[in-house]
């Protein structure tokens, strides 16, 4: 069962709330994703530059709480600049390979069919998962820096589709995770 399928947006980034509450001003994130950028590989990782929300849904729809941030949020830099470039420091010093990219976010739990990961790609997507976004809207809600990364767990080319199995994608996080760790380790030495 997928998450939303129990829990409404508001409920999902529940603990994001809580972080801001905790003086929490820094959000580093990651995520499994499906690849659609042809010049990606599985066990990629993207450091996402912008985002879709197709999610159907935004976590700030409802009653506003002022105290947590403004009625009508900006997103025009979702993903904070700074924090990116020591990301692309950290992988560049370290020999990592970190792609870019636009992160679509949708609902799930199924996966695309190459029809949507055609229209997902045409829209500017390189990448598409079911996370990330709700969190990232709410962090920024909060007035957090937030900086987001993908692990490119499957290849989404429409033509040359593959079926894809859990067992595949937690294998293709397990070999991106090293050089995620030490990107997100890096990151943190350089805010200190």
């Amino acid at each position: 069962m997928c998450i939303r399928d129990r829990y409404d947006a508001g409920e999902i980034t529940f603990p994001i709330r809580v972080l801001g509450e905790l003086g929490i001003e820094i959000l580093l994130i990651s995520n499994a994703a499906g690849g659609m950028n042809p010049v990606f590989r599985r066990a990629d990782l993207m450091l996402i530059s912008d985002h879709v929300n197709l999610q159907g849904v935004s976590p700030l729809s409802g009653p506003n709480n002022d105290a947590w941030g403004p009625r009508f949020l900006d997103m025009s830099e979702p993903y904070d600049t700074n924090l990116r470039e020591l990301a692309e420091q950290a992988a560049s010093a370290a020999g990592i390979k970190l792609q870019q990219g636009v992160y679509c976010a949708v609902t799930g739990p199924n996966l695309e069919t190459k029809a949507e990961y055609r229209f997902l790609r045409r829209i500017g997507a390189d990448a598409v998962g079911m996370s990330t976004v709700s969190e990232v809207i709410v962090a920024r809600h909060m007035g957090m820096r937030c900086m987001a990364v993908s692990v490119i767990t499957d290849a989404c080319f429409p033509d040359p589709l593959e079926e894809v199995s859990i067992a595949d994608v937690l294998a293709a996080a397990a070999q991106a995770e090293p050089g995620l760790s030490e990107i997100f380790r890096s990151v943190v030495r350089s805010l200190k």
